[in-house]
This record gives C-alpha cells, sequence and structure tokens, in this order.
C-alpha cells in the first residue's frame, strides 16, 4: 500500500519543521487494509449509485428525499452510524473542491481520525482531484505560535484503482507547495526578513531539486538596483536578490517562463506611512515572492519537463533617517530616473529592476505577482487577480487556466493614455499615476522595464484574507501557486 503524507511538508529547516496540514491520504488495494473503525464515506450523485453501497434503507430514504428537496443539486451529510454520505451532482470542479472542504471539517468537527472513500470511481478526473484537492487545502493549519495547538490528524484512504499512485503523488506535491507559499505568508517579518527568505530558498533548492543563487547587497550595489537599493535605505537588514533555476534535460520550451515576485517581508509604508489600520496584515507583502518560490517547488519535484527560472527581490519597507523620501529620486538598473511621489509605491520599484534583470535570459514569456495595489483589491476583493501585460495570446491561456483552478483573471484597461500620468517634469518617471486608474498605472510603470512578453498579475486581493471560506484559512491563501503550475501544465500538453 502507497501511504502519501500530506501532513509533512518534509522541509529541513526549522520554518517548516512542523506540520501544518491535517489530512493524510492513503491508496489502498485491498479492503482488508481498512482499518474497522473508520468511518465509511460514499460519495454519490443519485439514488442508483447510493444502493450500489447497500446501506441501510433508511439512509437511503434521507438523501432520496433530501434530493428530491433539492432537485438533484444538494451538498449534504448524513450520519448513520458508520456511513458518511456525500451527495453532489455537479460537473464544475470548484464545486467539488467546495464538497472536500466541507468533507474534512464535518470529519474534523466530530474528531474522526480514520474514514474510508468510496464512490470516488464514478466521478470525472477532474471531480476527483477537485474533491481531494479541497480536502487537503482546507485541512492546512498554521499554529507554530500556539502554546499548545491543538490539531486531530485524519486519514483518509481511498482505493487505488479510482486515482493513480502518479496522480496523487502530483498532487501531494502541488499541496505541499500552496503550503508553503501559505507558511512564508504567515510567518512574521520578525522571523521572515529578506535574509530568512534566502536562507530558505536555498534550502528549498537543495530540498525540491533546482538552482539557487543569492545576490546579496554588494552584488547588487553592483547592479546598480537602485529601486531595490532605495526601498531598502530605511532598512537595519540587507536586501537580497534570490535567483532560483530549473531546467530539466527534456524541456519542452527552448526558451524559460521567468517568474518574478514581489518580496517586501513587511510594508509599513516608508514616509508615507500607512494609517487607519491598513498596516496589520503587511507581513503578506511578500506573497508573490513565496508564490514564485512555490510553484518552481512543486515544478521541480514534480519533474515537469520545462524551463523555469524565479526571481525574487526581498526588503523590507521601513523609516529612519536614511529611509527614502517624496521628491526624492533614484536611478533603476537599466538607468531610468525615478521621481518618488509615494513611498508607499515600493513594490513596483524594486520589480522593475527584477523585469530588468530577467531580460538575460532571453524569456519566452515574464510572469510577475505581486500584492500591489489597493486598487486592485477594489476591482477584484479576494476573488481574484488583476492582470495586465502585452502578449494576449499567453493572457487568454492564463485566464483559462484561472478558470480550471479557480483563481480567476480579471484584465484591466491598458490604454496608452494611462503613460501619460506616470510623466515627471524632474525624472524619467514618477513612481505613481495619482488617484486614476491606479492598478493600470502601477502595470505601465511596470511596463516601461519589459522588452519581452509579459504578464502582471496583482494578486492583493487574493494573497491574504481575514475570514475564512470554503478551502481557504485566514492567513495566507498560496494564491498563484496552483495556477501558473496549471498554465505550465498545459503548455506540455499542447506541446505534445
Amino acid at each position: 500500500m502507497n501511504t502519501f503524507e500530506f501532513s509533512n511538508l518534509k522541509l529541513k529547516f526549522k520554518m517548516l519543521a512542523k506540520n501544518y496540514l491535517q489530512a493524510i491520504l492513503k491508496s489502498y488495494s485491498d479492503s482488508s487494509e481498512i482499518s474497522e473503525n473508520s468511518v465509511s464515506i460514499i460519495i454519490c450523485s443519485n439514488e442508483s449509485q447510493l444502493k450500489q453501497f447497500d446501506p441501510r434503507p433508511k439512509l437511503v430514504e434521507k438523501v432520496k428525499g433530501a434530493m428530491d428537496e433539492k432537485n438533484g443539486a444538494v451538498l449534504s451529510f448524513f450520519a448513520e452510524k458508520q456511513y458518511l454520505v456525500v451527495v453532489l451532482e455537479s460537473q464544475e470542479t470548484e464545486k467539488w473542491r467546495l464538497t472536500g472542504a466541507n468533507l474534512f471539517k464535518k470529519l474534523k468537527k466530530e474528531k474522526i481520525d480514520t474514514a474510508h472513500i468510496s464512490g470516488l470511481h464514478q466521478l470525472s478526473t477532474d471531480s476527483k482531484i477537485g474533491f481531494l484537492e479541497g480536502v487537503l487545502l482546507s485541512s492546512y493549519e498554521f499554529n507554530k505560535y500556539k502554546r499548545e495547538p491543538k490539531s486531530n490528524i485524519t486519514t483518509i484512504s481511498v482505493a487505488d484503482s479510482s486515482i493513480s499512485d502518479i496522480e496523487l503523488n502530483e498532487l501531494k506535491t502541488l499541496i505541499n507547495a500552496v503550503s508553503l507559499a501559505k507558511t512564508m505568508v504567515n510567518e512574521p517579518q520578525n522571523y521572515l526578513d529578506a535574509l530568512k527568505f534566502a536562507q530558505i530558498t536555498v534550502e528549498a533548492g537543495k530540498e525540491f531539486g533546482f538552482e539557487t543563487e543569492i545576490l546579496h547587497k554588494k552584488e547588487i550595489e553592483a547592479f546598480k538596483m537602485g529601486g531595490l537599493l532605495g526601498v531598502n535605505q530605511g532598512s537595519e537588514i540587507p536586501p537580497t536578490f534570490n535567483i532560483m533555476k530549473y531546467k530539466p534535460t527534456n524541456a519542452v520550451n527552448a526558451k524559460p517562463l521567468v517568474l518574478v515576485g514581489k518580496g517586501v517581508t513587511f510594508d509599513t509604508g516608508g514616509y508615507s506611512l500607512k494609517a487607519g489600520g491598513s498596516m496589520p496584515g503587511m507581513k503578506s507583502d511578500m506573497a508573490g515572492g513565496a508564490a514564485v518560490l512555490g510553484i518552481i517547488s512543486a515544478v521541480a519535484q514534480n519533474n515537469l519537463p520545462f524551463h523555469v527560472i524565479g526571481i525574487v527581490p526581498a526588503t523590507n519597507n521601513m523609516i529612519s533617517g536614511n529611509a527614502l523620501v517624496v521628491d526624492d529620486v533614484i536611478t533603476m538598473m537599466d538607468g531610468t530616473t525615478v521621481e518618488i511621489l509615494n513611498t508607499d509605491a515600493e513594490g513596483r520599484l524594486i520589480l522593475a529592476d527584477a523585469l530588468t534583470f530577467a531580460k538575460r535570459f532571453e524569456p519566452e514569456l515574464v510572469i510577475d505577482m505581486a500584492t500591489l495595489t489597493g486598487a486592485s483589491v477594489a476591482i477584484t476583493g479576494s476573488f481574484g487577480i488583476a492582470a495586465a501585460g502585452n502578449t494576449q495570446e499567453q493572457m487568454d491561456a492564463l485566464k483559462i487556466s484561472g478558470e480550471n483552478v479557480y483563481e480567476r483573471l480579471i484584465q484591466l484597461p491598458f490604454w496608452k493614455e494611462f503613460e501619460e500620468l506616470l510623466k515627471s517634469d524632474i525624472a524619467d518617471l514618477k513612481n505613481i499615476g495619482g488617484p486614476i486608474g491606479g492598478a493600470t498605472t502601477a502595470g505601465k510603470f511596470l511596463a516601461h522595464f519589459t522588452d519581452y512578453p509579459w504578464i502582471h498579475l496583482d494578486i492583493a486581493g487574493a494573497a491574504h484574507i481575514n475570514k475564512a471560506t470554503g478551502y481557504k484559512q485566514s492567513g495566507g491563501t498560496g494564491v498563484a501557486v496552483r495556477l501558473i503550475y496549471d498554465f505550465i501544465k498545459c503548455k506540455i500538453e499542447a506541446s505534445k
């Protein structure tokens, strides 16, 4: 019997040594391997499917009554001694994810430590994967700083005839990568600073099988990365520039996909200080960087035949006598001069240097991801991602992946008139465009530093949430990990 332990990220460094997933998934090939104390979970969408499992008549009547009441579209749980029944009639993968999440919550509430799933073979591949994905995503729990954490690990058995070992293993790796991103976002700044981010990157590379290169302050100065150095001026902690490379010998892409992530480990706003209670949660301002690390970890560990490079400039944004102030002018890596009109528009400054650096890899496509603007949150809320770019074909492909994993994209208007808002009287650019189209002008600022196919993802609304919902916990969500992983998988499939 193959056992896949989703509860352990299997990373050797201290930050992630704890178990954060509270579900263990096992595959079985013989019913005798199932514990007698295991609760049976029957998945069905009609009465005839339910009867295949020979449940008690009373249970059948309960299920039938609920299905009749809801016209066949039911999501319900019924406890009948050893039976827990999940009923759902839907072809939507997202509904199956939510079903899996609700099931895990029910098991946790009832303090059930072992369960056996029947009926999974009746579902499509997407529905099966979505269901198990929902179970596992919802089982994440960040309790590192609890004095007495209380967690019940639930072991779930699934027939190996329902899902292959390869599918299970891939799912395990992907959810672990999402959990890695979540955990990094949830870590406070007094633990996870730019130096610690670099340490984690190196250890992840060793563990998952990709190369890493860390540029420290002297190297960053040598590259004249004025954006990263400028934002870091107010900090006692030096910046890092983290480079991750995964290039398998059988890569289907001749030129790499380059992923750039914003790595601001805490954002005070600098002298344009965040006010009105908007500073709590700013440890999540490195969610883009965490996503990049999560993506490349999953791709490398699953040995996907795709050349991927990750770049994360990391720093915090603090106040001191040396910090940037409004009206300062800085010079970026490519020589562009930028007038600082808001020190809280710092993410675009460090990303601009990273986008310039990306040119040396002659990329097929660059995707940046960042918690960049409050303006994007006003557009998407926590329900999706604001996107812009210069390649509609790639954007359309990414939108499809967004629907597949339910991390949906809304494309921003990107008209040339927005560029006028960034013109400065004394420098090449201003770092903000004013009150109009803030999410778009941030994207336009980044576009200045690109001369290759490029997509920008503003994940500010979806990267960190205050209230748990569905399979998402409060705190870091790991958004963009599953999105880009699916995008890469689709590229690989299209190459066949």
